[in-house]
């Protein structure tokens, strides 16, 4: 059989393109030097995990600390003013995140900063308020979350409601907006127990006068005999009482469960359309048995057990309760499941459950596939029976 010819060179145009590549291969960029680079820059924006050492702690009320988190003259990725971080400990041999707004400003870059408010029993925030001292390490994830202001579709005028240490996000916000002098009309009603209990009012106060286009309300649901200010609840006539454009407004919401509930029924007995509400999950419910779906024959301190199932090694049990959220009885029992919110809506600890049946709030935003597939939003999954999971 005879040799198979080079027909390449026969070819219409082939001299014109070989003298191309070879022009391209001494005077052009040679692509393959920069194998890696694009995972180097990912990495670097949006790293799964950092290691930030306190440098600051600042008291801020007798139940709220802000900490000043430095990366040690490396790089802290960028994020947006309303973001958070999810913060990873270790306490008794329990490991445990929990997710806390960043309240600093994006337009520096040397810090994050965390206030952190006392949560009644709280097992991570007692921690990070009573032992964690400056020099220590707190390992954390990159910058998350989708509660920002987007110029594009939330237009100019907003109006921030603001629930105790919900005030957070709206201070990286108010920070950044005002540092920029951003061409935006912002009204913050802040909710409060009592003048005792709120945070930043001085610089609230000072951007106030600095910017006519910042204005702030501190509103008191339990005020001291002494304290001076508007009385009263976040409520539909509020509102009214202060904005003046409702219908081209777009409201932001943080704090407890209760509140962003309840103010958020009050915007909408206003007419105000739902894509014109923008929540953030701040914390999960405390009582999950008052959410109207929970089955009212079934009660929280019933014993159930879970079976997890492992690619690697037996499977193992474990005993929880009806009202324990099953990360949590996972993380109790050693096991470490990646997770985000804690609230039920990034999705990041979702598992697969084979056998049993769980509760989820309507707060989960789990995927109608993953219903369909059995995956859960361990997060805000209540088991009402023994369960089977894979992990």
């Amino acid at each position: 059989m005879s040799a198979r010819k080079d027909i390449k060179s026969q070819l219409e145009g082939y001299q014109e393109i070989k003298k191309e590549i070879e022009i391209c291969q001494k005077y052009g960029q040679d692509y393959r030097n920069e194998r890696g680079l694009k995972t180097a820059i990912i990495n670097r924006l949006h790293p799964r995990q950092l290691e930030l050492t306190v440098s600051e702690i600042m008291v801020e009320n007798a139940h709220t600390k802000t900490l000043r988190l430095a990366a040690n003259g490396s790089f802290l990725p960028p994020f947006l003013p309303g973001q958070y971080l999810n913060v990873t400990v270790q306490i008794d041999g329990v490991r445990t995140s929990r997710p806390y707004s960043i309240s600093s400003s994006p337009t520096q870059t040397a810090y994050y900063d965390l206030t952190i408010g006392r949560v009644k029993d709280g097992f991570v925030s007692n921690y990070l308020l009573d032992e964690v001292k400056v020099g220590d390490t707190l390992i954390t994830s990159g910058p998350l979350g989708n509660f920002y202001h987007n110029p594009l579709f939330h237009g100019k005028k907003l109006v921030f409601l603001a629930g105790g240490t919900g005030i957070t996000p709206f201070m990286s916000m108010i920070r950044t907006f005002t540092d920029q002098n951003l061409d935006l009309d912002i009204l913050l009603l802040y909710g409060c127990r009592s003048v005792k209990d709120a945070l930043f009012l001085p610089e609230l106060k000072h951007r106030a006068e600095l910017h006519p286009n910042f204005k702030f309300e501190l509103v008191l649901s339990e005020p001291d005999p002494e304290d001076q200010g508007r009385q009263g609840l976040l409520d539909a006539q509020l509102i009214k009482d202060l904005v003046a454009d409702i219908g081209a407004t777009t409201f932001y919401l943080c704090g407890p469960s209760a509140m962003q509930k309840f103010c958020t029924s009050q915007l909408e007995s206003m007419g105000i359309k739902r894509r014109a509400i923008r929540c953030e999950a701040f914390i999960a419910p405390e009582d999950v048995l008052a959410d109207p779906g929970w089955p009212k024959n079934i009660s929280a301190d019933q014993s159930v057990t879970l079976t997890v199932q492992r690619p690697s090694g037996a499977a193992m049990t474990i005993k929880t309760r009806v009202g324990e959220p099953v990360l949590t009885a996972l993380e109790r029992a050693g096991l470490a499941v990646p997770n985000g919110c804690r609230t039920g809506e990034c999705s990041l600890c979702r598992i697969k459950m084979t056998a049993g049946q769980v509760f989820q709030p309507s707060g989960a935003l789990v995927r109608h596939s993953d219903r369909a597939l059995g995956y859960i939003h361990s997060c805000r999954a209540y088991p009402l029976s023994d369960l089977t999971l894979m992990i």
